[in-house]
């Protein structure tokens, strides 16, 4: 996938009125999703994706261990919009993520994560998970 489809993808999934909103919604999931990967599987997940994507992974830390709210909180944070809008676009963006490289690479991303991480990867909401 390249980086102006991965945007694209992006923008229709998460209904956003501009270009330049999927730019940022990426960049802070990513940015907060890189912290919670090890560096191999990041590295592993940068190779799949756009070099422009990719980078948003560059976390030279070690792997910090948070839960699923901790994640939308710091996504948040990076993103400046409201919890629902936060919590929307990362399912958006993790949803391209999944389109975008192999089931092997998703598997092992997945392995790493907490089982409360499941409703990013299926989409669900908070209200959902009530």
């Amino acid at each position: 996938m390249k980086y102006k489809d991965f945007l694209g993808e992006v923008h229709a999934r998460a209904h956003l009125a501009e270009l330049e909103e999927a730019v940022k919604a990426t960049r802070a999931t990513l940015e907060v999703f890189g912290i919670r990967l090890t560096k191999d599987e990041r590295d592993n997940l940068k190779a799949q994706l756009p070099e422009e994507i990719g980078i948003y992974l560059a976390y030279g830390g070690e792997v910090e261990r948070f839960g699923l709210d901790e994640f939308y909180r710091r996504v948040q944070e990076r993103e400046g919009v409201d919890m629902p809008d936060t919590i929307h676009h990362a399912q958006a963006v993790i949803s391209v993520l999944d389109d975008a490289v192999s089931r092997g690479e998703l598997k092992d991303i997945k392995a790493q994560l907490p089982e409360d991480f499941s409703p990013l990867f299926n989409g669900d909401t908070l209200q959902d998970q009530n």
